[in-house]
């Protein structure tokens, strides 16, 4: 591990998307789903390297077969079934939030892009 002034965004992508997907795999055991998982929500502790969500304002606690109806989130991360306003199963939208999180580290760039939401939204709907 690289001393705390040498630690990187490459360091970090590394290191952590194993230890996101964990983090996101024991909320969805427990029933719990994020909705707002994105770049912005993740700390990261330079002692150990361990990450830590933060800010469970969208957060909720739902049987996995329960479908949701509120519309939340970031547009950049939100999953088709958010965008075009239809119920959704909470576990797949944090699992597609992870992907887009997994790409933009990757690539350096979202996989969708709009000069407006609704642009955006026409974008994700299509997958």
């Amino acid at each position: 591990m690289p001393s705390d002034n040498q630690i990187t965004v490459k360091h970090i992508e590394l290191l952590a998307f194993e230890e996101r997907d964990a983090q996101v795999s024991k909320m969805l055991d427990y029933s719990f789903i994020f909705r707002d998982i994105k770049l912005e929500n993740i700390l990261v502790d330079r002692k150990t390297g361990k990450l830590k969500l933060i800010d469970f304002g969208f957060c909720c606690c739902t049987a996995p077969d329960t479908k949701l109806k509120i519309f939340c989130g970031t547009p950049s991360y939100m999953s088709p079934e958010i965008v075009q306003k239809r119920d959704y199963l909470g576990p797949p939208t944090d699992i597609w939030a992870t992907g887009i999180l997994l790409y933009a580290l990757l690539c350096g760039h979202f996989p969708f892009k709009g000069q407006s939401d609704k642009e955006l939204y026409k974008k994700i709907s299509k997958g």
